[in-house]
């Protein structure tokens, strides 16, 4: 090797050396810069920031502020808010994951805690809400057509409220989350067993809309639910099946009942 060469790699190595010292220097700066920003600030203080922030939706400087409060008060009478507060900011931030984190912690340290049911409440719709991208914004879709666990666990999470805290003020807004839930849950288990229809896959369109008349009753889906099982049943040769999935959809709705009759002739 040259000396030319040896001496273009030291170069190079050096150049790398202070490229990452200045990175991390950077860094260090960066951090010391932003823990001297509340460096002495008392508790309120913070929390009142943190609030401006949130208020001017600047999410990202409140989360870290609210960080800040808990990790330098974590005893305080603002560190129980703070939580809470850096969770709905994470929410607001389009922090699905970190929100969720924030909250199950929070119900981790603070199980008896007056807040429990807002906790709550505020997982159910961070789960209802994701999948809302701004692509669904300019091409809306329907939430049947979206995530179906992120909806199960919505619709979990705003059942545990109303099982826990029925006379929560945030009750009225849960059920009509659930009712809507049911119905968009229902609607996928049908797009799913239609599918299978297409595919002839009778077996499990079957499964597919036992699974909705069971889980999701109420819900406008459980009619085609039920002829999708009718016709399921037929298709797999058993006509008993059949004739008594039959007999319950005369007895609720009896002009589809007739339709499908005469299609089954």
């Amino acid at each position: 090797m040259s000396i030319s060469t040896k001496r273009l790699k030291a170069s190079v190595y050096l150049a790398g050396v202070l490229a990452l010292s200045v990175s991390f220097s950077g860094c260090s700066i960066f951090s010391q810069t932003e823990k001297d920003l509340t460096e002495g600030w008392s508790a309120d203080k913070i929390y009142t920031t943190a609030r401006e922030a949130m208020t001017a939706g600047d999410y990202e400087r409140a989360i870290s502020l609210y960080e800040s409060l808990e990790a330098r008060y974590p005893l305080g009478n603002f560190a129980q808010q703070a939580q809470l507060e850096t969770a709905y900011a994470y929410y607001k931030y389009d922090e699905a994951d970190s929100a969720l984190d924030a909250i199950d912690r929070f119900l981790r340290m603070n199980p008896t805690s007056s807040d429990a049911d807002y906790a709550l409440y505020l997982r159910g719709l961070v789960n209802f809400n994701r999948g809302h991208s701004i692509v669904d914004k300019v091409f809306p879709r329907s939430i049947a057509d979206l995530d179906t666990v992120r909806q199960k666990e919505s619709f979990q999470d705003f059942s545990h409220l109303l099982t826990r805290h029925p006379n929560s003020k945030y009750a009225p807004d849960a059920k009509e989350r659930i009712q809507h839930l049911r119905n968009s849950l229902a609607q996928s288990e049908v797009n799913v067993a239609n599918y299978y229809i297409v595919r002839g896959a009778w077996l499990a369109a079957f499964n597919r809309a036992e699974y909705a008349v069971k889980h999701y009753q109420g819900s406008p889906a459980v009619v085609d639910a039920l002829e999708i099982k009718v016709k399921a049943a037929h298709n797999l040769g058993k006509p008993d099946l059949a004739a008594d999935n039959l007999r319950i959809l005369e007895l609720n709705f009896p002009a589809r009942a007739a339709a499908l009759k005469a299609q089954l002739r």
